[in-house]
Formats: C-alpha cells, sequence, structure tokens
C-alpha cells in the first residue's frame, strides 16, 4: 500500500480519535497530533490524548481556544441532557468548525495537506457538527480560504461504536483504550452511567470486546 506523506489527527483523548491515530498510523509517512483546551470542564481528557500521544510515538501540541462560551454542559456545569427531539446540553457549538479551522492553519504552517477527524454520523448523538455534509462544505471552504489542497479523512464517518471496536481491533492497539477517556463526568474510572459512558459500552458489547477502561460502576 502507497502511505500519504503526512497526516494531521485531531486528538482528543476520546475513543473515536484514538482510533483515528492508530488508522493513521497506517496510511501515512509520519503523523502528528493536535489537540485543544477550549475551557472543557475535565482537562483529564488531554492529560490522557498526550499519554496516547505517547504510546503512539507521535508528537501531540495543544492549542488554546477559550472562547467557547455559550452554556454547554461541557464547559459550563449545567446537567447533561440527550433529550430526543433536541440538540444535546453537551454540543458545544461551532467546536468542530473552530477545531478543523484552526487545524488547517497549523497543518498549512507546517506543510501537512490532510487531517484526520473522528466525527461519525452513524452515532453521533445528534451533534450537526460530526455530519459528513458539514465535513465535506468545511473541506470545500479550507481549500477556497487557503488555496491549499486540504484533504479531511474521516474513517469512522458511517461506522458504528461496535464497527470503531472491530476497527481498532483489527489494527491491533486495543490497550490503547484503556487510556482513552469518554466520561462526560470527566472521572477515572469512568462513571458508567453517563449517556458517553453507556454509548461506548453499548459498542464494546455489540463488537464482543471487553472495554479495557475501568468503570466505576456498569448499567
Amino acid at each position: 500500500m502507497s502511505l500519504y506523506e503526512s497526516g494531521l489527527v485531531l486528538l482528543s483523548g476520546g475513543q473515536d480519535s484514538t482510533t483515528c491515530l492508530a488508522w493513521a498510523l497506517t496510511q501515512f509517512k509520519s503523523v502528528f497530533a493536535l489537540g485543544f483546551s477550549y475551557g472543557q470542564r475535565h482537562h483529564i481528557e488531554l492529560q490522557q490524548a498526550q499519554k496516547i500521544a505517547d504510546l503512539a510515538r507521535v508528537p501531540f501540541h495543544i492549542l488554546t481556544l477559550d472562547f467557547f462560551s455559550i452554556p454547554n454542559a461541557l464547559t459550563h456545569d449545567i446537567p447533561i441532557d440527550h433529550s430526543p427531539g433536541q440538540l444535546p446540553s453537551t454540543f458545544v457549538p461551532g467546536r468542530n468548525l473552530f477545531f478543523l479551522s484552526t487545524a488547517a492553519v497549523f497543518a498549512y504552517q507546517h506543510h501537512i495537506s490532510h487531517l484526520i477527524t473522528g466525527v461519525c454520523e452513524t452515532d453521533y448523538s445528534g451533534y450537526p457538527d460530526c455530519r459528513s455534509a458539514f465535513i465535506s462544505s468545511m473541506q470545500d471552504t479550507l481549500n477556497l480560504a487557503m488555496d491549499y489542497a486540504f484533504k479531511i479523512h474521516t474513517p469512522l464517518m458511517h461506522l458504528s461504536k461496535a464497527d470503531t471496536v472491530r476497527l481498532m481491533a483489527k489494527l491491533g492497539n486495543m490497550d490503547w483504550y484503556a487510556q482513552s477517556h469518554t466520561c462526560y463526568e470527566g472521572k477515572r474510572p469512568a462513571c458508567g452511567k453517563c449517556p458517553a459512558c453507556l454509548l461506548r459500552l453499548k459498542g464494546f458489547q455489540e463488537a464482543g470486546y471487553k472495554d479495557p477502561l475501568p468503570y466505576q460502576t456498569m448499567m
């Protein structure tokens, strides 16, 4: 297989971006990882992202985007609500828009044209900026804005959480999941009860694998 030259992975420290990092190592000759400090309540995810980058032996950079002031459950102390028919309280308006824009500027400066992100419209939890239509539009916008041939890779776009687990097993890096952080409550061991934990556990159960991440309790 012919490898691409360089790729930049948007690494949050979560299950999906961790899987994308493992995938990127099979697709690119050199891989870099980029994380964001955006005022999130639980900085544990960036600490775990660094550990995962260390496991992958790739450089990890953190950029600060601390202007996400619209109240949401990831940056403010408000209840987590994923009620049907409305945007989840964990939705951070503009997050992926700004993440990809900032990552593109970083990539441009480092002569990287491939961006890898773990967005997924199969198990996307109602977030509009995780859909393929947004990614396609964003890629066109970045190319027009910087006159540069960016390619946004979304290896998980049409995969369920179970499919993501199976992909990681195929890649041979299941042990990395022990360092990943998914819990909306910011707990380690993970709470096992929040929507993010439940979706993750459901994926492992359906895939037929045991999650190496420790939990306080499991429903």
